[in-house]
């Protein structure tokens, strides 16, 4: 069994390499070729958290794997990770465990590489201005992914913290500035979004985090954080101003995100707002944006199935590198 720490992982395996890893998760999906139950949640008691158990099997690549995650939003004051991880991978051949894989990198990397693979398929070429919201754990590898696909001059930072906001552009000033990115801390989310062509929102919040009536005809939003019913990040104007509304998991999205299963349930829209899944638009099975003036939305909760096919591609690459340590059990 090989075992692959968070600084192994990082040295074998770029946000690239997590976007196409993404792209071909997706596809895999979209084919029919995986099998993905909904994901399993407990409440951690006194409402500390919640344990997540996420299993699939990928086709295509005879793989089958579980990530067992946490969120525990308590871990922050103690110097750990928020939502720690571990990714368990099976050979396809034997059914026996090829790898146990550092899983909040790998989940870092694959959820932030949804956004820029979305991004790269949906946004305008020609974008110059982003936006992030929330600064989180999971917010460098964001910013990381969207700078990834495109070339933007500036991306601006909110969130409800102010004293975060400069906390994260000190922190990944260094990051923005391998792209020729300059990061701006927001003092509210209508100078955050205001004029900006790729927003992304990565957050837990019970609430919209900017006004869908300010967001400017031609963006690309993508909803990252949300991932319960009770959670909803984006406004539901956006998502009505919207030409085009893409998901993940078409399954997932409609029994986990309270983004859409919100207004849905108040009949500001129904289930027809989506377009189709990410994995249709790059089989060329739906159409991506129609103008430069069409308003693109992506919604995700995540699914196994990124994680199967990510700790795959890791795997493969560290095994070329000889990288990781090997273990009997």
């Amino acid at each position: 069994m090989l075992i692959l720490s968070r600084s192994e992982i990082l040295s074998v395996f770029s946000m690239r390499d997590a976007i196409e890893a993404d792209k071909r998760a997706f596809i895999l999906h979209s084919q029919g070729k995986c099998r993905v139950p909904l994901r399993i949640n407990f409440d951690a008691a006194e409402g500390r958290g919640q344990y997540l158990f996420m299993p699939a099997y990928a086709g295509g690549i005879e793989r089958a794997g579980i990530k067992i995650v946490s969120v525990f939003p308590g871990n922050g004051a103690r110097g750990i990770p928020v939502v720690p991880a571990t990714v368990i991978l099976l050979d396809g051949e034997t059914g026996e465990v090829a790898a146990l894989i550092e899983g909040t990198t790998l989940t870092q990397m694959r959820t932030a590489a949804i956004a820029g693979a979305a991004t790269e398929l949906l946004s305008r070429p020609e974008s110059s201005v982003g936006a992030l919201f929330g600064t989180g754990g999971q917010a460098p590898a964001q910013l990381e992914a969207i700078l990834t696909v495109r070339n933007l001059k500036e991306v601006r930072v909110f969130d409800v913290a102010s004293e975060r906001v400069r906390a994260f552009v000190e922190a990944n000033a260094s990051l923005a500035g391998r792209f020729g990115t300059r990061l701006v801390a927001a003092r509210s989310s209508d100078e955050a979004v205001d004029g900006a062509d790729v927003i992304t929102a990565v957050t837990t919040s019970a609430r919209p985090v900017f006004d869908g009536g300010r967001v400017k005809p031609g963006a690309h939003i993508n909803g990252i954080g949300a991932y319960t019913p009770a959670m909803e990040e984006l406004p539901p104007e956006v998502l009505e101003r919207a030409g085009r509304v893409y998901v993940d998991n078409r399954e997932a999205v409609l029994a986990e995100a309270g983004d859409l299963m919100t207004p849905i349930r108040e009949g500001r829209f129904g289930e027809e707002i989506i377009a189709g899944e990410l994995g249709q638009l790059l089989l060329g099975e739906i159409d991506g944006r129609r103008n430069d003036e069409e308003i693109t939305v992506m919604k995700t909760v995540g699914f196994a199935t990124l994680d199967v096919v990510t700790a795959y591609e890791i795997v493969a690459k560290a095994e070329a590198a000889g990288v990781g340590s090997r273990i009997s059990l």
